[in-house]
């Protein structure tokens, strides 16, 4: 008599409709520790969807792939992993505390409890709708929209969903807004009424040159040559959150304190000294000529201030833009100064980023070719530059009248 004959693997998937009217399906995905069967179960409107879901997941089984069960995991618990243990390897402070806030905020109380494999288009698209019911703007859902595709893929990525459904799913159209910068007649009005604030070069770098706020206040003396006029963008100023430092428990910090920054043993927080915002960030510009000569007279007067303050100054950097103690300037404050000068200067009123606007505008307009603007910008994407299509199109004028006074004028001078 032969040995018995090994009974075949069960992996037929078993689909049935069910009381609330919608169509189900346990699909068999492979054995546990103990040997028992693992089965994931599937949910969909109609018998085709299921059908075409089951296959999807049968396809990623027989390829070898590895498919989590659908009691493994939730959402919330995927993106708290992705957030702790895989984003801090790639991503910067300010890029993690934007993604946690957007994710704690405005995702995990709506979708954290569905389980990662029954996550469907539909489940994100009506959530958008929410958030723009409740007020949101389109920024804020597009924002969110992005940080949960990035956090999906990366769980694709480890094969632990077999499709990311949030690429599908489609977020409310953001309409393009167009840049407003400051005219030149009220560039130099506000260079004007800069000259009697501490620091005037500050705003002329703000408009001839484009810094990014962080980038003009992490600025160091040893990054100017003022001889060959040149300096050099090599890091930024960030204020990070303070953490807590005290024990937690399930009712929150023993402090008893809310915010970390009034926690006795607070970590991690205050202003700091960062890494520029991409690789392309790090960059030398070229000083005009009246910027070198702003410099030159500005450094002799941070020196004055530094020896009127005394042994109390702060020394820990050599900064082009100290605070009036020697230490860095909060950004915060830097804006406070920028709404101040330039209600002072009796401008409209624009955010201190449109003076970046401003600088990238004028260059466009003075024909600088758009891979140096780029380069002086620190832009990564060709894109970003079709947001100035009020310079572009005045340049595309001038091309015209030009092309005009080469083939017709002259033609009807001679």
């Amino acid at each position: 008599m032969g040995r018995p004959r090994k009974q075949p693997e069960q992996t037929t998937s078993t689909i049935y409709r069910g009381a609330d009217g919608s169509w189900h399906a346990r699909v068999t995905i492979g054995r546990s520790s103990e040997g028992t069967p693992q089965r994931r179960h599937l949910q969909r409107r109609t018998k085709a969807e299921l059908r075409e879901a089951v296959r999807a997941l049968e396809r990623t089984r027989d390829a070898g792939h590895p498919v989590w069960t659908h009691d493994d995991i939730t959402l919330a618990q995927w993106l708290e992993h992705w957030l702790n243990a895989v984003l801090p390897m790639t991503a910067r402070w300010k890029t993690l505390s934007t993604y946690s806030s957007q994710i704690h905020v405005h995702v995990l109380p709506a979708l954290g409890h569905f389980r990662l494999g029954d996550l469907r288009p539909e489940h994100f698209e009506e959530h958008y709708r929410h958030m723009q019911q409740d007020g949101h703007s389109v920024y804020v859902i597009r924002a969110v929209h992005r940080v949960l595709r990035s956090s999906l893929n990366e769980a694709v990525r480890r094969r632990r969903l077999a499709t990311n459904p949030v690429q599908v799913a489609r977020p409310p159209r953001a309409n393009e807004v167009e840049v407003e910068p400051l005219t030149v007649e009220e560039c130099l009005r506000v260079l004007d009424a800069a000259q009697a604030t501490m620091h005037p070069v500050r705003w002329s770098i703000a408009l001839s040159l484009g810094l990014r706020q962080g980038e003009a206040l992490g600025l160091m003396w040893s990054d100017i040559d003022l001889d060959d006029g040149m300096l050099r963008i090599r890091r930024s100023v960030q204020r990070h959150t303070w953490l807590h430092g005290c024990p937690t428990s399930d009712s929150g910090p023993t402090c008893g304190r809310r915010r970390g920054a009034d926690c006795d043993q607070r970590h991690g927080g205050g202003l700091m000294l960062v890494e520029p915002k991409t690789k392309s960030s790090k960059r030398t510009i070229v000083l005009p000529q009246p910027v070198v000569e702003q410099l030159r007279t500005h450094r002799a007067a941070v020196k004055r201030r530094r020896l009127a303050y005394g042994a109390d100054w702060d020394s820990t950097h050599d900064l082009v833009f100290p605070a009036s103690n020697g230490g860095l300037i909060d950004p915060a404050r830097d804006n406070t100064q920028w709404n101040r000068l330039i209600a002072t200067a009796g401008v409209r009123d624009v955010r201190l980023h449109d003076a970046r606007h401003t600088a990238a505008t004028l260059l466009l307009l003075q024909n600088v070719d758009i891979r140096t603007v780029m380069s002086i910008m620190g832009w990564t994407e060709m894109s970003t530059a079709q947001r100035y299509t009020h310079a572009v199109d005045d340049l595309r004028r001038r091309a015209a009248r030009q092309m005009g006074a080469l083939l017709w004028e002259a033609q009807s001078g001679g």
